[in-house]
């Protein structure tokens, strides 16, 4: 275990939203941030010390990245698993690139979930439109075919109906690497966010309730709307994750809720702060960016008590140009990212409404 002191620098991977809050969080605490990130003029970079514009294989500018700073971290997970690998050599690197290893396979994570006995969707790894048929009879209908790799916010994923919907979905995802997924007809999804310090303490902030629009986040309720037992048991299953994958820094899990049965199933994890957490800004003592740095520098974890509700909407696109209004809003905690471009479906910041109740 390393402590970081205050006036250290951590390296981020990945200029985005989550980068710039963390950065955010970072500087609160006193420390620098240096992102390294191929693109110009990101979110993050507009609130850190220093940035490095380079692609994630030029491993001489890797290798100056590493020497500038005390540790790194990543906030998204598609980044190769060798840029990880090469930083480790020279510097400490949360999450390690084993995470990476199995969380950017969906084959991967749902073998490491079933093995440490967490449910999961019935699944198959298949590699040619046959085997999906026959695997399909099996598993029935309807189900979803998915891209091992590189998915998210709906992308990279096809539901099947019936075996007539085969075909057009192999052709759509276009890849030979594909794992099906029984389709689980879910009344709700909800998330955990787990932080796991350097020296193994863990803590969990309140399940919260997610519902999409398009295949992207639009409302995170919080706490999620289900029973102390399943509370408990989602808290549960997050903690064993994260130990069991020897985890620093927060991640976030998934789940399934249907009423038709009692179990909870993880949809999947993601090796990262996230979207469905941002209440935790506004709503507990120390939010997942914060609860995030302080994990990866070696600090005492923050508290996650939150006595309330809160209610965190993404604003997506051209829901950025409400702006001026939001900013009226007396109970409103307001986030722009900083993204000079609106495009549709694309993430321009999120707003936060609290109800808090007295302990």
């Amino acid at each position: 275990m390393k402590t970081l002191n205050p006036g250290s620098t951590i390296g981020i991977l990945g200029g985005g939203q989550l980068g710039r809050m963390m950065s955010i969080a970072a500087a609160q605490l006193g420390y620098k941030c240096h992102i390294y990130c191929p693109d110009q003029d990101n979110p993050a970079e507009q609130v850190s010390e220093k940035a490095t514009h380079a692609s994630y294989e030029d491993f001489d500018a890797l290798e100056k990245f590493a020497q500038e700073v005390d540790v790194v971290t990543y906030e998204f997970e598609n980044i190769p698993v060798i840029t990880v690998e090469a930083l480790e050599l020279k510097t400490a690197v949360f999450p390690s690139s084993r995470v990476l290893k199995i969380s950017q396979d969906r084959l991967s994570e749902k073998n490491f979930l079933n093995e440490i006995g967490i449910a999961t969707a019935p699944y198959a790894d298949v590699s040619n439109l046959n085997k999906a048929k026959k695997v399909l009879e099996k598993i029935s209908y309807p189900a979803v075919l998915k891209t091992r790799r590189f998915g998210y916010d709906g992308k990279g994923q096809a539901i099947v109906k019936s075996r007539k919907d085969v075909e057009r979905a192999w052709k759509k995802l276009a890849s030979d690497n594909i794992i099906i997924e029984g389709f689980i007809d879910f009344d709700m999804e909800i998330s955990v966010l787990a932080v796991r310090g350097q020296d193994g303490e863990i803590k969990c902030f309140e399940p919260v309730e997610n519902q999409h629009k398009n295949h992207i986040l639009d409302l995170s309720i919080a706490p999620a709307r289900i029973s102390g037992d399943l509370r408990a048991a989602a808290i549960k299953e997050a903690s064993k994750i994260i130990e069991n994958i020897d985890y620093v820094g927060v991640l976030t899990v998934e789940f399934f809720i249907s009423k038709s049965e009692p179990k909870l199933r993880v949809n999947e994890i993601a090796p990262r702060v996230h979207n469905s957490g941002h209440w935790t800004i506004e709503a507990c003592p120390a939010s997942q960016f914060e609860q995030h740095i302080r994990a990866i520098c070696g600090l005492p974890l923050g508290d996650v008590k939150f006595t309330g509700q809160a209610r965190m909407t993404n604003l997506i696109g051209n829901d950025i140009l409400k702006l001026t209004d939001l900013l009226k809003e007396v109970d409103a905690s307001v986030h722009h990212y900083g993204k000079s471009e609106i495009k549709a479906g694309r993430k321009m910041g999120h707003v936060t409404r609290l109800k808090l109740h007295e302990c």
